[in-house]
């Protein structure tokens, strides 16, 4: 937006300088994402939600009344501490309350109220776009760009008055709105309960019954509420094992330390660790992030001209990207996330390869060949498709449920910091990339596709239908699994509990005796 870049010149006509503020929010996100397993073990998964919460509502704020690149930064640096406190906290609190047969397809939801609120954006920009005009001085003429084609200078286009057309309030507008879902999630978790692995993990008991009661609807003396707490008190039960016996029963700061050290010296926890990292690393190398940071531009390298046409196709970009993400929810727990994850790396490479052969082919000349030119831009929708039902969902399922208990929240804290790092490094150097190899761009990303293919036929598991506590099944490791059903037994007959073997996450009747 011109009113934008009279206000921040440099942010707007500096390419180097703009990919360090989109990649500010990035950086602190990935430290926010990193150190907050040990805040979600100690606050609980609730708590947490509402503290990031609180905190992004002050870097909105700041960001909303900016008066200096300073402010800008310093809240755009504080909002993404939260939202990568949130990124973190929000799929272990999904994984934590769901039941196997749906947890795919909740964790999932989040992608797809992500992809909604990203659709938003476009098309509140694109309103907003219009408050006072599109041009910040509509009687000086531009000097920016090339004859054929001028644009918006911010250093030399501005009226002495400053910008007598388009309102400041055409970006503050967006800033400010942000803080409105955040008060409606930080205000609507008051209500929900903590996950029940949680208030087990506290020795909390009677509070995790009774979340679990809510959760499944059945009274906190039936059944399968009693043989599900079962199951999770034998992980904690074995995980306790596993400190006492490799860590000398370590407690307080020496405990998380050593929960942190057997992600790296444990090999079954290891594998897990590196899948979930790998998942992330290619969910952003893949370029979903390059396509919806820079989407203008890239539309304008395929042909599109002028700041209307182009945000108008970067809302059609969102529509396209949320509603491709439904399918992840109907398939992800019936036909599971291998299919779906190659699939879609299939997919994105072939329609990035396409894109950067005809940005290649016809280079700057695309504006004369629009049937090329729209090719293109399809294809880039297609890319879109193809990443929204399977990486980009996916991406916060497997890490969200393939680690045991005691130490989920840490190792999750690990793989979306992952994410975080990768999204800081492509929101940096897409617009150099885009500027200097252009179509190389596109082959670059396809190329990480193709990995991410390979990745996941050879290494990831199918995880589908499996509770949170058979992943040591999953993973082969059997004596783990084997230990672990031993003390649910032993938990079973000190509780006088009769257990037969069915699951009960399904809701099934399981003999139940005084």
């Amino acid at each position: 937006m011109e009113s934008f870049g009279a206000a921040f010149p440099k942010i707007y006509a500096d390419a180097g300088f703009k990919g360090w503020w989109v990649s500010t929010i990035l950086l602190t996100a990935w430290f926010g994402s990193l150190v907050n397993g040990p805040v979600a073990d100690k606050f609980g998964r609730k708590m947490n939600m509402i503290i990031a919460v609180v905190i992004f509502v002050v870097g909105s704020a700041i960001q909303a009344g900016a008066v200096s690149i300073g402010m800008l930064f310093v809240g755009r640096a504080i909002a993404g501490l939260a939202v990568g406190m949130l990124t973190m906290v929000i799929p272990l609190y999904i994984s934590e309350v769901s039941s196997s047969d749906i947890r795919g397809g909740l964790v999932v939801l989040q992608q797809l109220s992500i992809t909604i609120g990203i659709l938003a954006s476009f098309w509140i920009d694109y309103g907003t776009h219009y408050i006072g005009g599109t041009r910040c001085s509509p009687s000086v003429p531009y000097t920016g760009g090339t004859a054929s084609s001028p644009s918006f200078d911010p250093y030399t286009d501005v009226g002495p008055n400053g910008c007598t057309g388009q309102s400041t309030a055409a970006w503050r507008i967006p800033l400010a709105l942000q803080i409105l879902p955040a008060l409606i999630l930080g205000i609507g978790m008051i209500f929900y309960p903590d996950t029940p692995r949680w208030l087990l993990l506290q020795e909390r008991d009677e509070e995790a019954f009774r979340a679990l009661s809510k959760l499944r609807r059945f009274p906190a003396d039936h059944p399968s509420i009693v043989s599900e707490a079962l199951d999770i008190k034998a992980s904690i039960l074995l995980e306790n094992t596993y400190v006492r016996d490799n860590y000398n029963g370590a407690s307080g700061l020496k405990l998380h330390v050593s929960q942190y050290l057997s992600l790296f010296t444990n090999k079954s926890r290891f594998r897990r660790l590196a899948i979930g990292c790998c998942v992330m690393f290619f969910q952003q190398f893949m370029g979903c992030n390059a396509m919806i940071y820079y989407a203008p531009t890239m539309f304008a390298s395929l042909g599109l001209s002028g700041n209307t046409t182009s945000l108008l196709a970067t809302g059609v970009y969102g529509i396209v990207n949320c509603l491709s993400t439904i399918p992840a929810i109907l398939l992800i727990d019936k036909v599971g996330r291998r299919p779906l994850l190659m699939c879609g790396a299939a997919g994105t490479c072939i329609s990035l390869v396409i894109v950067g052969a005809i940005v290649g082919a016809y280079g700057d000349g695309l504006g004369a060949h629009k049937a090329a030119g729209w090719v293109g831009i399809a294809f880039i929708y297609i890319y879109d498709v193809n990443f929204s039902y399977s990486f980009a969902p996916i991406g916060w399922v497997l890490p969200s449920e393939i680690f045991n208990l005691a130490i989920r929240s840490k190792a999750i804290s690990i793989t979306t910091s992952t994410t975080w790092m990768c999204n800081f490094i492509i929101g940096l150097v897409t617009p150099d990339m885009l500027a200097q190899i252009k179509w190389g761009t596109y082959i670059f990303f396809a190329a990480f596709c193709l990995l991410a293919g390979g990745f996941t036929y050879f290494f990831v598991p199918e995880t589908r239908g499996k509770t949170l506590e058979d992943m040591d099944l999953v993973f082969g490791d059997t004596a783990a699994h084997e230990e672990q059903e031993r003390i649910r037994q032993i938990e079973a007959q000190l509780r006088g509990v009769q257990i037969d073997g069915t699951d009960p996450e399904k809701g099934m009747v399981v003999e139940h005796t005084e």
